[in-house]
């Protein structure tokens, strides 16, 4: 890998494809590999049976990123979590476009590896991120080529040392003595988090929760596009060391940094359409079968990928 110039890329353009930041800064070559040796995590998978080929950076392969948000910090291996948020991104530079999925953690699907039905947050308790992925992959019909999990610890961490995030907000309310007007808001790493969280006062439950979600990851994306604007370079190393696990190495981050900033260009944003559903005194979020699955067509198409057995 060449030399870089560190002053100049103070990120390493992590969060054009996911919910963080990663700062190189002045601190050089030796503290971001060792970070990143930190943060890696093997999920012992083959590729993925949906996708039938490699992904070539350098020819700007479309690709997919799951976003899992933990609702409790905890180890590498720690299962004893739910999947408090979990939004897939489907990136492709060729059409300078990027997809995001929020898929309501109160979702009824199968658990792959489980073999039985359950909300789709469960999975990550059931077996960790692996079963989550395989999950996302079947309840979808497509690839999950990466995954970053980020605890919501993390989240305002890294929000604070990117100095805050601008959003839209077209709902005022308050939670957790937190204040939240209509219009472009300034949120800190904390109020972040509860206007990321609240949702028995939104009309429209969890999907409002979600679409204040992917408003929460945008502000983040967006900051990390700034690269001037960014100044803490070694609490952003920290917060990442500490509160994120992904599969990307390195090299293929640098590689995303250095070909697929486009795709950031368009973001296009999806919600899985459904209805509430109460089974055995349990709440549950009943997906409308025909529209997922245009919606999975739809991200198959952006990927590039043949259509499968089923037309899709």
């Amino acid at each position: 890998m060449k030399k870089v110039k560190w002053k100049k890329l103070l990120l390493i353009f992590l969060t054009c494809i996911c919910v963080t930041t990663v700062a190189a800064g002045s601190y050089g070559w030796k503290i971001v590999t060792s970070t990143f040796a930190d943060i890696q995590e093997d999920i012992d998978r083959k590729e993925t049976e949906k996708r039938l080929e490699g992904i070539n950076f350098k020819e700007k392969d479309p690709l997919s990123v799951l976003l899992m948000g933990i609702d409790e910090p905890g180890s590498k291996q720690d299962t004893n979590q739910r999947a408090d948020a979990l939004i897939l991104l489907t990136v492709n530079p060729k059409k300078k476009s990027t997809h995001m999925v929020s898929i309501p953690r109160d979702t009824y699907t199968e658990i792959i590896g489980r073999g039985e039905k359950d909300k789709i947050n469960h999975s990550f308790a059931f077996g960790g991120t692996k079963m989550t992925v395989r999950t996302v992959e079947n309840f979808l019909n497509t690839p999950v080529d990466y995954f970053i999990r980020l605890d919501m610890k993390g989240l305002e961490d890294m929000i604070n040392a990117v100095d805050g995030v601008k959003v839209n907000n077209h709902l005022g309310f308050t939670y957790r003595r937190d204040e939240f007007k209509k219009g472009i808001i300034h949120l800190n790493g904390d109020e972040a988090v509860n206007y990321s969280r609240m949702r028995h006062k939104d009309p429209r439950g969890d999907l409002g929760r979600q679409k204040r979600q992917r408003k929460v990851i945008k502000g983040i994306m967006d900051k990390g596009t700034s690269l001037t604007s960014i100044t803490r370079h070694k609490e952003i190393l920290e917060v990442v060391g500490d509160h994120v696990r992904t599969n990307l190495s390195l090299e293929e981050i640098w590689n995303i940094q250095s070909n697929y900033k486009n795709a950031l260009e368009t973001v296009n944003q999806h919600e899985i359409s459904g209805k509430d559903g109460n089974m055995d005194n349990t709440y549950y979020y009943l997906p409308d079968k025909e529209k997922l699955q245009t919606l999975s067509k739809t991200l198959r198409k952006h990927l590039e990928l043949k259509k499968d057995k089923n037309g899709a």
